[in-house]
């Protein structure tokens, strides 16, 4: 799903269903165009992607990040939404870089 501003591509939200699941779906990347950043860009697209997602009788949706410091905007934006972290693998992405399970429920 993408996103406009004055006629330019400001963002886009990549999503899918998780396989072997009922009703969960994976978020994979919301990006912004740098001057769209603090316009509302990102969090108006996780909202309408999740507006789509319930309206299919989506259950679940999934956000897996790094827990590196340079991800911090990252986590600020998705516990703002209410994606609270529900599990944490230690050292998956390489040694001391930690996967964060983020988690929202419909």
């Amino acid at each position: 799903m993408c996103a406009d501003l004055d006629g330019a591509l400001a963002g886009y939200v990549c999503y899918g269903p998780t396989p072997m699941t009922e009703g969960t779906w994976d978020l994979y990347w919301v990006v912004t165009h740098p001057q769209a950043r603090g316009n509302g860009v990102a969090r108006s697209l996780v909202t309408r992607m999740e507006e789509e997602l319930r309206a299919m009788g989506a259950r679940l949706v999934r956000v897996e990040t790094s827990q590196l410091d340079g991800y911090g905007a990252a986590h600020a934006f998705y516990e703002r939404l209410a994606y609270p972290v529900v599990a944490v693998m230690p050292d998956f992405y390489k040694p001391g870089d930690d996967l964060l399970v983020m988690l929202k429920r419909l």
